[in-house]
């Protein structure tokens, strides 16, 4: 990588960029790795990391980050202990942490069956050690301290120097508590040189026997260790150095255990690390709304592209082309535009795409790997160098061309500023002419007027702007590729304050062709402006009459489903009736074969038979007729009803016989237990119905109410049910159960806090159709279920 290709990428702000992925890093060096990231030139190379980048998005979708906390690197700790040394506890400590984000990381990748990704080998390929994890994270409760539980010997020293130090406390404290404490400087015990000791004051020192170990500054104090604590302040002190040294023996054991695995634990830090860096930028992606851009062998295509360092709320997408039709866009605009941003926009996301990072565009984008991107960007003006812009700009250009080839990115801001107008347009063409005979992709920004003719009459060079609203004099920061811009430099003085009479004057500098030339710019903007509203109107109205129509179909799919889920319904309620209708002919006819096998002759048996067969082929023909029609119209009138006719109701369906017919026409019509009064137009007339049919009618009447009792269920079940609810379903229940002659019923309201029980009990104390009632015994459900006898 030159050293103008680093440059390039300081100009381009990439450095930013990675600042933002280090601070999604967990790790230190996951951060270090971050800011050092640079990028990559090999198309392979540039489609793997930005796999894993996209593996990485779609894992914490589903499954959120992998713990990378407290990893630490350990590389030194475990070559230092392969080489015999004792490691402490803080470096144990960081070897086990990353053993156990190691265990946490492989869990996490399991994949149960999961599409493959890029990534996944790098979990599997992680170790962990978790007995090694678990003896260290048990043996060392902290920094610089064991546990007792670390070994048997250091608990049993720790045993017996707690008891040491007990002894020790109790013979000085019933000193303190004796008749020795007035020599006592206060009745307090403390510890000098690691020995138990008390304050004597100074005056006093001879009247408590022992060693003195302190003094105290002012010379009022000493600290004397009294005779009867010296033996037990030595035993104490040599258990301490057992345990240090038993402290010492553990911490090498853990050690060389440690370096046994020395290898594997290398290799997890070495993952977890790199899953730190994907997952770093998985998480810059989400935070960016940022996508895997396609790799291209031809040019670059960004669709709503924004520049990843602005306010993504404020920052205005672009669509950016280069490379595919033309490989040179020659930008124009006014000042504060945009074009510089765009410029950086182009050559930032390509070198975040080479770097394996996602890029803020959408869907559709696509982007070029390139060896080079080189940039000359901003006034470099050098003091110190001697250097002009003007020099400072052409010396960077030099450079740049020397480093051009077919795989290339070059990008030129203000290229053949600050000289001559006339000269600079004409170098500035020739710099990009010699630029695309090495085979380069250009973009440059620029006001001379001379490079937008050139760019409108030079195959594959292509006019762009940054669009400028005139009639609020501002601008929009949209592009827009294919046309040329003006820099409204009199529009934006104007709106910055300069004098009407200074921009006249100014005006009349400019030569005819020069204003005619802006002037037709002027005008094809305004009509792209107005073709452009034009056409928002158009998608806009398409957009509604597609909604509407959608709405529109949505209604009618939802009236045919309506509609048939009605017909089902009736038919399926017709097929039930019929069904009935045939149950309860069966047994009519198997009630009638019974009383004729035991009181009638034969041939009065055929007529039965008969009758049976004619009703059974009716029914046939009323059923096959509910699939074919939908809903039968109503049967014209043949003629006025008459006194003792049988007619049909047509709003019930239902038949009567006809009582008399007042002399208004009003019919008085018995139809079973009901009296009805219906005119002429309301009824027909039921033609040529024979005494067999009737009479088989009456017995479907009359044994229907009894068919439907056979259906009363003799258990009712009202758990989860209100009171209310449950009165009511027990009322039904109820006089269902009477219809259907049933004498003993079972009602089940559960135990819960007894309230529906209460109004079961309530209910049926008031209920005329009761007999008695009781709770269930053992077997029947006991206090959950209440037995009802009914009269």
């Amino acid at each position: 990588m030159t050293e103008l290709f680093e440059k390039s990428m300081q100009t381009l702000e990439l450095p930013r960029v990675l600042d933002l992925l280090a601070a999604q890093a967990v790790t230190e060096e996951g951060k270090e790795r971050a800011r050092r990231l640079r990028p990559e030139t090999d198309p392979q190379e540039v489609a793997r990391r930005l796999k894993e980048t996209s593996a990485a998005v779609d894992r914490m979708v589903l499954r959120g980050s992998p713990s990378f906390s407290g990893v630490k690197p350990v590389a030194g700790s475990l070559q230092r202990a392969d080489m015999g040394g004792s490691l402490n506890t803080r470096e144990l400590l960081d070897i086990a942490a990353v053993l156990a984000a190691a265990r946490s990381a492989r869990d996490y990748g399991e994949t149960d069956g999961e599409q493959k990704t890029p990534i996944d080998h790098l979990f599997r390929s992680l170790h962990p050690n978790r007995f090694l994890e678990d003896k260290i994270t048990g043996s060392i409760v902290g920094d610089g301290e064991l546990a007792d539980s670390a070994s048997p010997e250091l608990a049993s020293i720790r045993r017996h120097m707690r008891a040491t130090e007990g002894k020790v406390r109790d013979i000085l404290q019933k000193l303190i508590s004796s008749s020795q404490s007035k020599y006592l400087q206060e009745s307090i015990i403390t510890m000098r040189s690691g020995r138990y000791v008390v304050p004597v004051k100074s005056e006093f020192k001879n009247e408590v026997p022992g060693l003195v170990h302190d003094l105290s500054g002012s010379g009022s104090t000493f600290f004397i260790e009294p005779m009867g604590v010296v033996k037990a302040n030595n035993e104490l002190r040599e258990l301490q150095a057992k345990e240090e040294k038993e402290i010492d023996r553990i911490l090498a054991e853990l050690s060389a255990e440690a370096a046994s695995f020395k290898e594997d634990i290398s290799q997890n830090y070495d993952l977890l690390i790199l899953l730190d860096g994907i997952f770093a930028r998985g998480k810059l992606s989400v935070q960016m709304k940022g996508m895997e851009p396609v790799l291209s062998s031809k040019g670059i295509c960004l669709r709503k592209a924004r520049h990843p360092l602005l306010d993504p709320k404020t920052a205005v997408a672009n669509d950016l082309e280069l490379g595919e039709s033309f490989d040179t866009l020659v930008i124009t605009g006014p000042n504060t535009g945009g074009k510089t941003v765009t410029l950086k926009t182009l050559g930032l996301l390509t070198l975040m795409a080479q770097c394996g990072l996602h890029i803020p565009a959408a869907d559709g984008s696509s982007v070029r790997v390139c060896a080079r991107v080189l940039a000359d960007i901003g006034d470099e003006q050098s003091i110190a160098q001697s250097l002009s812009t003007f020099s400072s700009h052409m010396s960077n250009i030099v450079g740049m061309l020397e480093e051009t080839d077919d795989e290339t990115l070059i990008l030129f801001d203000e290229l053949g500023g600050g000289t001559d107008p006339v000269e600079g347009a004409a170098l500035a063409a020739a710099i990009i002419e010699h630029a695309r005979q090495q085979g380069a992709l250009v973009a440059a920004t620029t006001h001379y007027a001379e490079l937008k003719v050139y760019a409108m009459t030079t195959p594959g060079v292509e006019n762009a702007s940054c669009e400028f609203d005139v009639e609020t004099l501002a601008p929009t920061y949209r592009l827009l590729v294919g046309i040329p811009g003006k820099s409204n430099a009199f529009a934006i003085s104007k709106r910055l304050g300069l004098s009407e009479d200074i921009i006249q004057k100014a005006n009349a500098r400019i030569t005819a062709e020069n204003i005619h030339f802006e002037d037709v710019l002027t005008k094809l903007e305004q009509q792209r402006q107005e073709m452009e509203r034009e056409q928002q109107r158009a998608a806009r109205l398409r957009l509604e009459m597609e909604e509407a129509s959608a709405k529109a179909q949505a209604y009618r799919d939802s009236l045919q489903k309506e509609k048939e889920k009605n017909e089902a319904r009736a038919k399926a309620e017709a097929r039930a009736i019929l069904e009935e209708a045939r149950r309860t002919a069966d047994q009519v006819f198997r009630e009638l074969s019974d009383m004729k096998k035991k009181a009638s002759k034969e041939g009065d048996w055929q007529t039965v038979n008969d009758q049976r067969a004619g009703l059974r082929r009716r029914l046939n023909d009323a059923e096959g007729k509910l699939g074919a029609e939908e809903k039968a119209a109503p049967p014209p009138m043949v003629r006025p009803a008459a006194k003792g006719d049988t007619v049909t109701i047509l709003k019930t369906g239902t038949q009567g016989s006809v009582l008399s017919v007042n002399k208004d026409g009003v019919l008085q019509i018995q139809a079973g237990i009901l009296r009805i009064t219906a005119k002429q137009e309301e009824v027909r007339v039921v033609e040529g119905e024979t005494q067999a049919q009737k009479a088989t009618k009456q017995y479907i009447r009359r044994t229907e109410h009894k068919l439907r009792s056979l259906g009363a269920k003799a258990e009712v079940d009202l758990r989860g049910m209100t009171t209310d609810e449950a009165e009511m379903v027990l009322s039904q229940f109820i006089d269902r159960a009477i219809v259907g002659n049933l004498t003993q019923v079972t009602v089940i309201h559960g135990k819960g806090t007894g309230a529906v029980r209460k109004a079961v009990h309530t209910y049926l104390k008031r209920c005329k159709g009761v007999s008695s009632f009781r709770l269930g015994r053992y077997g029947e459900g006991e206090t959950g279920v209440t037995i009802v006898e009914l009269k």
